[in-house]
Protein backbone atom coordinates (compact mmCIF):
# COMPACT_ATOMS: atom_id res chain seq x y z
CA UNK A 1 0.00 0.00 0.00
CA UNK A 2 1.30 3.43 -0.90
CA UNK A 3 1.97 6.13 1.64
CA UNK A 4 -0.60 8.89 1.94
CA UNK A 5 -0.06 11.92 -0.24
CA UNK A 6 1.84 14.68 1.51
CA UNK A 7 -0.14 17.73 2.60
CA UNK A 8 2.37 20.05 0.94
CA UNK A 9 2.39 19.84 -2.87
CA UNK A 10 5.58 18.54 -4.41
CA UNK A 11 6.70 17.73 -7.96
CA UNK A 12 5.31 14.42 -9.13
CA UNK A 13 7.84 11.72 -9.94
CA UNK A 14 7.79 10.02 -13.33
CA UNK A 15 8.32 6.28 -13.69
CA UNK A 16 9.16 3.74 -16.38
CA UNK A 17 6.81 1.62 -18.46
CA UNK A 18 6.57 -2.16 -18.51
CA UNK A 19 8.11 -1.88 -21.99
CA UNK A 20 11.20 -0.22 -20.52
CA UNK A 21 11.38 -2.90 -17.81
CA UNK A 22 11.15 -5.67 -20.39
CA UNK A 23 13.85 -4.04 -22.50
CA UNK A 24 16.24 -3.71 -19.57
CA UNK A 25 15.74 -7.26 -18.34
CA UNK A 26 16.01 -8.73 -21.84
CA UNK A 27 19.24 -6.82 -22.43
CA UNK A 28 20.75 -7.96 -19.14
CA UNK A 29 19.84 -11.60 -19.76
CA UNK A 30 21.17 -11.54 -23.32
CA UNK A 31 24.40 -9.89 -22.20
CA UNK A 32 24.88 -12.65 -19.64
CA UNK A 33 24.51 -15.27 -22.40
CA UNK A 34 26.89 -13.56 -24.80
CA UNK A 35 29.57 -12.27 -22.41
CA UNK A 36 29.04 -14.25 -19.20
CA UNK A 37 28.74 -10.92 -17.37
CA UNK A 38 26.04 -10.64 -14.70
CA UNK A 39 25.07 -7.17 -13.47
CA UNK A 40 22.85 -5.58 -10.86
CA UNK A 41 21.81 -2.61 -13.02
CA UNK A 42 21.43 -1.93 -16.72
CA UNK A 43 21.16 1.17 -18.90
CA UNK A 44 18.77 1.43 -21.82
CA UNK A 45 17.91 4.13 -24.36
CA UNK A 46 14.29 5.27 -24.56
CA UNK A 47 12.58 5.96 -27.92
CA UNK A 48 13.37 9.69 -27.84
CA UNK A 49 17.02 9.15 -26.94
CA UNK A 50 17.03 9.56 -23.17
CA UNK A 51 19.18 7.04 -21.30
CA UNK A 52 17.95 5.57 -18.03
CA UNK A 53 19.33 3.07 -15.52
CA UNK A 54 17.21 0.29 -14.01
CA UNK A 55 18.19 -1.71 -10.96
CA UNK A 56 17.91 -5.48 -11.29
CA UNK A 57 16.59 -7.86 -8.66
CA UNK A 58 18.51 -10.75 -10.22
CA UNK A 59 20.46 -11.74 -13.33
CA UNK A 60 21.21 -15.45 -13.61
CA UNK A 61 21.66 -18.43 -15.95
CA UNK A 62 19.57 -21.59 -16.24
CA UNK A 63 21.13 -24.17 -18.55
CA UNK A 64 20.80 -22.70 -22.06
CA UNK A 65 18.82 -19.62 -20.93
CA UNK A 66 19.35 -16.53 -18.82
CA UNK A 67 16.84 -14.39 -17.00
CA UNK A 68 16.82 -11.00 -15.30
CA UNK A 69 14.17 -9.21 -13.27
CA UNK A 70 13.34 -5.71 -12.09
CA UNK A 71 10.64 -4.08 -9.97
CA UNK A 72 8.33 -1.84 -12.00
CA UNK A 73 8.46 1.73 -10.68
CA UNK A 74 5.60 3.85 -12.01
CA UNK A 75 6.70 6.92 -10.07
CA UNK A 76 3.72 8.79 -8.64
CA UNK A 77 1.28 7.41 -11.20
CA UNK A 78 -1.46 5.17 -9.74
CA UNK A 79 -0.47 2.34 -12.07
CA UNK A 80 -1.74 -1.19 -11.44
CA UNK A 81 1.70 -2.60 -12.22
CA UNK A 82 3.60 -0.36 -9.79
CA UNK A 83 5.77 -2.59 -7.60
CA UNK A 84 5.32 -5.69 -9.75
CA UNK A 85 8.27 -7.94 -10.55
CA UNK A 86 8.82 -8.11 -14.30
CA UNK A 87 11.36 -10.68 -15.50
CA UNK A 88 12.49 -11.80 -18.92
CA UNK A 89 14.02 -15.07 -20.07
CA UNK A 90 16.27 -15.10 -23.14
CA UNK A 91 17.57 -18.00 -25.21
CA UNK A 92 19.93 -17.89 -28.18
CA UNK A 93 18.47 -19.34 -31.39
CA UNK A 94 19.92 -19.99 -34.82
CA UNK A 95 17.45 -17.86 -36.78
CA UNK A 96 18.41 -14.17 -36.81
CA UNK A 97 16.04 -11.64 -35.26
CA UNK A 98 13.93 -11.62 -32.11
CA UNK A 99 11.04 -13.95 -31.31
CA UNK A 100 8.58 -12.85 -28.60
CA UNK A 101 6.65 -15.09 -26.22
CA UNK A 102 4.14 -14.47 -23.44
CA UNK A 103 5.38 -15.94 -20.18
CA UNK A 104 3.63 -16.09 -16.83
CA UNK A 105 1.43 -13.09 -16.19
CA UNK A 106 1.61 -11.73 -19.74
CA UNK A 107 -1.52 -11.95 -21.87
CA UNK A 108 -2.21 -13.32 -25.33
CA UNK A 109 -4.46 -11.62 -27.91
CA UNK A 110 -7.59 -13.68 -28.59
CA UNK A 111 -9.85 -11.20 -30.43
CA UNK A 112 -9.38 -9.12 -33.61
CA UNK A 113 -9.37 -5.33 -33.62
CA UNK A 114 -6.26 -4.72 -31.54
CA UNK A 115 -2.88 -3.51 -32.77
CA UNK A 116 -1.56 -7.09 -32.46
CA UNK A 117 -2.85 -10.11 -34.37
CA UNK A 118 -4.82 -12.88 -32.71
CA UNK A 119 -2.48 -15.38 -31.08
CA UNK A 120 0.30 -12.87 -30.50
CA UNK A 121 1.73 -12.22 -27.04
CA UNK A 122 0.47 -8.90 -25.66
CA UNK A 123 3.79 -7.13 -26.08
CA UNK A 124 3.01 -3.91 -27.90
CA UNK A 125 4.93 -2.64 -30.97
CA UNK A 126 7.07 0.02 -29.28
CA UNK A 127 8.33 -2.33 -26.52
CA UNK A 128 9.04 -4.95 -29.20
CA UNK A 129 11.04 -2.40 -31.15
CA UNK A 130 12.91 -1.26 -28.04
CA UNK A 131 13.85 -4.84 -27.12
CA UNK A 132 14.84 -5.68 -30.70
CA UNK A 133 16.99 -2.57 -31.09
CA UNK A 134 18.91 -3.24 -27.87
CA UNK A 135 19.43 -6.96 -28.54
CA UNK A 136 20.51 -6.48 -32.15
CA UNK A 137 22.98 -3.80 -31.10
CA UNK A 138 24.33 -6.16 -28.44
CA UNK A 139 24.63 -8.93 -31.03
CA UNK A 140 26.60 -6.64 -33.35
CA UNK A 141 28.96 -5.69 -30.53
CA UNK A 142 29.72 -9.36 -29.89
CA UNK A 143 29.80 -10.52 -33.51
CA UNK A 144 26.82 -12.79 -32.85
CA UNK A 145 24.86 -13.69 -36.00
CA UNK A 146 22.04 -15.73 -34.49
CA UNK A 147 18.80 -14.57 -32.92
CA UNK A 148 17.03 -14.35 -29.58
CA UNK A 149 13.96 -15.98 -28.07
CA UNK A 150 12.47 -13.53 -25.54
CA UNK A 151 9.84 -14.54 -22.98
CA UNK A 152 8.43 -11.73 -20.83
CA UNK A 153 6.82 -12.50 -17.45
CA UNK A 154 5.07 -10.48 -14.73
CA UNK A 155 4.70 -11.98 -11.27
CA UNK A 156 0.98 -12.12 -10.36
CA UNK A 157 0.20 -10.61 -13.74
CA UNK A 158 -2.87 -12.83 -14.15
CA UNK A 159 -4.42 -11.27 -11.06
CA UNK A 160 -3.32 -7.74 -11.86
CA UNK A 161 -4.83 -8.01 -15.35
CA UNK A 162 -8.29 -8.43 -13.83
CA UNK A 163 -8.03 -4.77 -12.73
CA UNK A 164 -7.50 -3.66 -16.34
CA UNK A 165 -9.52 -3.68 -19.58
CA UNK A 166 -7.57 -6.69 -20.88
CA UNK A 167 -10.19 -9.39 -20.25
CA UNK A 168 -12.89 -7.28 -21.94
CA UNK A 169 -10.64 -6.72 -24.95
CA UNK A 170 -9.84 -10.40 -25.29
CA UNK A 171 -6.29 -10.23 -23.93
CA UNK A 172 -6.24 -13.32 -21.75
CA UNK A 173 -3.75 -14.77 -19.31
CA UNK A 174 -2.20 -11.59 -17.99
CA UNK A 175 -1.09 -8.03 -18.58
CA UNK A 176 0.01 -6.18 -21.68
CA UNK A 177 3.57 -4.91 -22.03
CA UNK A 178 3.01 -1.27 -22.89
CA UNK A 179 4.60 2.09 -23.55
CA UNK A 180 5.22 4.52 -26.39
CA UNK A 181 7.81 6.82 -24.81
CA UNK A 182 9.24 4.46 -22.20
CA UNK A 183 8.21 6.86 -19.44
CA UNK A 184 5.16 6.83 -17.17
CA UNK A 185 4.08 10.40 -16.50
CA UNK A 186 2.24 10.87 -13.21
CA UNK A 187 -1.49 11.30 -13.55
CA UNK A 188 -2.38 14.51 -11.72
CA UNK A 189 -5.52 16.22 -13.00
CA UNK A 190 -4.77 19.59 -11.47
CA UNK A 191 -1.13 19.64 -12.56
CA UNK A 192 -1.93 18.42 -16.06
CA UNK A 193 -4.71 20.93 -16.58
CA UNK A 194 -2.49 23.72 -15.29
CA UNK A 195 0.17 22.75 -17.82
CA UNK A 196 -2.41 22.78 -20.65
CA UNK A 197 -3.55 26.28 -19.68
CA UNK A 198 0.03 27.44 -19.45
CA UNK A 199 0.84 26.01 -22.86
CA UNK A 200 -2.06 27.86 -24.49
CA UNK A 201 -1.13 31.09 -22.71
CA UNK A 202 2.50 30.86 -23.81
CA UNK A 203 1.58 30.07 -27.42
CA UNK A 204 -0.74 33.05 -27.72
CA UNK A 205 1.62 35.40 -25.90
CA UNK A 206 4.28 34.52 -28.45
CA UNK A 207 1.98 35.25 -31.36
CA UNK A 208 0.87 31.73 -32.29
CA UNK A 209 -2.84 31.95 -33.06
CA UNK A 210 -3.10 28.47 -34.61
CA UNK A 211 -2.55 25.77 -32.00
CA UNK A 212 -2.89 22.00 -32.20
CA UNK A 213 -4.11 20.13 -29.12
CA UNK A 214 -3.03 16.49 -29.21
CA UNK A 215 -3.76 13.43 -27.11
CA UNK A 216 -0.26 11.93 -27.37
CA UNK A 217 3.01 11.47 -29.25
CA UNK A 218 1.50 10.03 -32.43
CA UNK A 219 -1.02 12.85 -32.79
CA UNK A 220 1.69 15.45 -32.15
CA UNK A 221 3.79 13.88 -34.90
CA UNK A 222 0.80 14.04 -37.23
CA UNK A 223 0.26 17.75 -36.56
CA UNK A 224 3.95 18.43 -37.16
CA UNK A 225 3.71 16.59 -40.46
CA UNK A 226 0.54 18.34 -41.59
CA UNK A 227 1.25 21.91 -40.45
CA UNK A 228 4.95 22.04 -39.51
CA UNK A 229 3.93 23.72 -36.26
CA UNK A 230 6.67 24.53 -33.75
CA UNK A 231 6.71 22.90 -30.33
CA UNK A 232 5.27 26.01 -28.69
CA UNK A 233 2.06 25.67 -30.74
CA UNK A 234 1.59 21.98 -29.88
CA UNK A 235 -0.47 21.46 -26.73
CA UNK A 236 -0.17 18.05 -25.07
CA UNK A 237 -3.70 17.72 -23.74
CA UNK A 238 -3.75 13.98 -23.05
CA UNK A 239 -7.34 13.09 -22.18
CA UNK A 240 -8.24 16.59 -20.98
CA UNK A 241 -9.82 18.08 -24.10
CA UNK A 242 -12.24 19.98 -21.86
CA UNK A 243 -9.34 21.87 -20.33
CA UNK A 244 -8.39 23.11 -23.79
CA UNK A 245 -11.89 24.02 -24.94
CA UNK A 246 -12.87 25.82 -21.74
CA UNK A 247 -9.61 27.76 -21.48
CA UNK A 248 -10.11 29.08 -25.00
CA UNK A 249 -13.13 30.95 -23.69
CA UNK A 250 -10.68 33.07 -21.70
CA UNK A 251 -7.76 33.01 -24.12
CA UNK A 252 -9.18 32.58 -27.63
CA UNK A 253 -7.02 31.87 -30.67
CA UNK A 254 -7.86 32.02 -34.37
CA UNK A 255 -7.72 28.29 -35.08
CA UNK A 256 -7.68 25.11 -33.02
CA UNK A 257 -6.71 21.76 -34.53
CA UNK A 258 -7.72 18.81 -32.34
CA UNK A 259 -5.97 15.52 -33.06
CA UNK A 260 -6.25 12.14 -31.39
CA UNK A 261 -6.86 8.45 -31.86
CA UNK A 262 -10.14 7.48 -33.49
CA UNK A 263 -11.53 6.02 -30.27
CA UNK A 264 -10.82 9.14 -28.24
CA UNK A 265 -12.22 11.42 -30.93
CA UNK A 266 -15.39 9.33 -30.94
CA UNK A 267 -15.75 10.07 -27.22
CA UNK A 268 -15.43 13.80 -27.91
CA UNK A 269 -18.03 13.45 -30.68
CA UNK A 270 -20.38 11.92 -28.11
CA UNK A 271 -19.99 14.98 -25.88
CA UNK A 272 -17.31 13.82 -23.44
CA UNK A 273 -14.63 16.30 -22.40
CA UNK A 274 -12.57 13.83 -20.33
CA UNK A 275 -11.43 11.11 -22.70
CA UNK A 276 -9.88 8.77 -20.11
CA UNK A 277 -11.44 5.32 -19.88
CA UNK A 278 -12.21 5.93 -16.19
CA UNK A 279 -14.61 8.69 -17.15
CA UNK A 280 -15.93 7.90 -20.63
CA UNK A 281 -16.43 4.86 -22.82
CA UNK A 282 -16.58 4.25 -26.55
CA UNK A 283 -20.22 4.03 -27.63
CA UNK A 284 -20.43 1.38 -30.36
CA UNK A 285 -24.20 1.85 -30.97
CA UNK A 286 -23.52 5.55 -31.47
CA UNK A 287 -20.75 4.73 -33.94
CA UNK A 288 -23.23 2.54 -35.81
CA UNK A 289 -25.73 5.40 -35.90
CA UNK A 290 -23.10 7.78 -37.29
CA UNK A 291 -22.14 5.18 -39.87
CA UNK A 292 -25.81 5.00 -40.89
CA UNK A 293 -25.80 8.76 -41.48
CA UNK A 294 -23.14 8.30 -44.16
CA UNK A 295 -24.64 5.28 -45.85
CA UNK A 296 -23.99 2.15 -43.78
CA UNK A 297 -26.56 -0.59 -44.32
CA UNK A 298 -28.19 -2.46 -41.47
CA UNK A 299 -25.76 -5.38 -41.65
CA UNK A 300 -22.78 -3.08 -41.21
CA UNK A 301 -24.51 -1.21 -38.39
CA UNK A 302 -25.13 -4.49 -36.58
CA UNK A 303 -21.49 -5.53 -37.11
CA UNK A 304 -20.25 -2.24 -35.67
CA UNK A 305 -22.40 -2.68 -32.57
CA UNK A 306 -20.81 -6.11 -32.04
CA UNK A 307 -17.25 -4.95 -32.73
CA UNK A 308 -14.54 -5.65 -30.16
CA UNK A 309 -12.96 -2.19 -30.45
CA UNK A 310 -13.52 1.14 -32.16
CA UNK A 311 -10.58 0.32 -34.45
CA UNK A 312 -12.34 -2.80 -35.64
CA UNK A 313 -15.53 -0.79 -36.22
CA UNK A 314 -13.58 1.74 -38.26
CA UNK A 315 -11.89 -1.00 -40.30
CA UNK A 316 -15.24 -2.61 -41.15
CA UNK A 317 -16.68 0.75 -42.19
CA UNK A 318 -13.64 1.57 -44.31
CA UNK A 319 -13.80 -1.80 -46.05
CA UNK A 320 -17.42 -1.01 -46.98
CA UNK A 321 -16.50 2.42 -48.33
CA UNK A 322 -18.20 4.23 -45.44
CA UNK A 323 -16.38 7.38 -44.26
CA UNK A 324 -17.00 6.78 -40.57
CA UNK A 325 -13.79 8.58 -39.56
CA UNK A 326 -14.88 11.80 -41.25
CA UNK A 327 -18.38 11.54 -39.78
CA UNK A 328 -17.04 11.13 -36.26
CA UNK A 329 -14.68 14.08 -36.72
CA UNK A 330 -17.57 16.24 -37.93
CA UNK A 331 -19.61 15.44 -34.82
CA UNK A 332 -16.55 16.10 -32.63
CA UNK A 333 -15.95 19.43 -34.38
CA UNK A 334 -19.58 20.46 -33.96
CA UNK A 335 -19.50 19.64 -30.25
CA UNK A 336 -16.23 21.51 -29.72
CA UNK A 337 -17.53 24.57 -31.59
CA UNK A 338 -20.37 24.72 -29.09
CA UNK A 339 -17.87 25.11 -26.23
CA UNK A 340 -15.33 27.58 -27.62
CA UNK A 341 -16.08 31.19 -28.66
CA UNK A 342 -17.47 31.65 -32.16
CA UNK A 343 -14.26 33.37 -33.31
CA UNK A 344 -12.24 30.15 -32.79
CA UNK A 345 -12.23 28.02 -35.93
CA UNK A 346 -12.10 24.34 -34.96
CA UNK A 347 -11.02 21.36 -37.03
CA UNK A 348 -10.60 17.74 -35.95
CA UNK A 349 -8.29 14.94 -37.07
CA UNK A 350 -8.61 11.27 -36.11
CA UNK A 351 -5.60 9.00 -36.52
CA UNK A 352 -4.83 5.31 -36.34
CA UNK A 353 -2.12 3.76 -34.17
CA UNK A 354 0.53 4.44 -36.79
CA UNK A 355 -0.35 8.12 -37.00
CA UNK A 356 -2.19 7.84 -40.31
CA UNK A 357 -5.16 10.17 -40.72
CA UNK A 358 -8.42 8.19 -40.76
CA UNK A 359 -10.82 11.09 -40.39
CA UNK A 360 -10.90 14.87 -40.78
CA UNK A 361 -13.44 17.65 -40.35
CA UNK A 362 -12.28 20.99 -41.72
CA UNK A 363 -12.66 24.23 -39.80
CA UNK A 364 -15.80 26.08 -40.86
CA UNK A 365 -15.70 29.83 -41.61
Amino acid sequence: MREETAEQPAPLRSGLTTGSCATATALAAARLLLSDISCDAVQITLPKGKRVDLRLEFCRRHDDAAEAGTIKDAGDDPDVTHGALLYTQVRLIAEPGVQFHAGRGVGTVTRPGLVLAVGEPAINPVPRQMISDHLLQLAAEHGYTGGFSVTVNVRDGETLALKTMNPRLGILGGLSILGTSGIVRPFSCAAYIASIHQGIDVAKTNGYLHIAACTGNASEDTMRRVYHLPEIALIEMGDFVGAVLKHLRKVPVDKLSLCGGFGKISKLAAGHMDLHSRHSSIDLPQLAAWAAEVGADQALQDAIVQANTSQQALAMASAAGIALGDAVCQHARDFARGVVPAQVRVEVFAIDRQGGIVGHAEALP
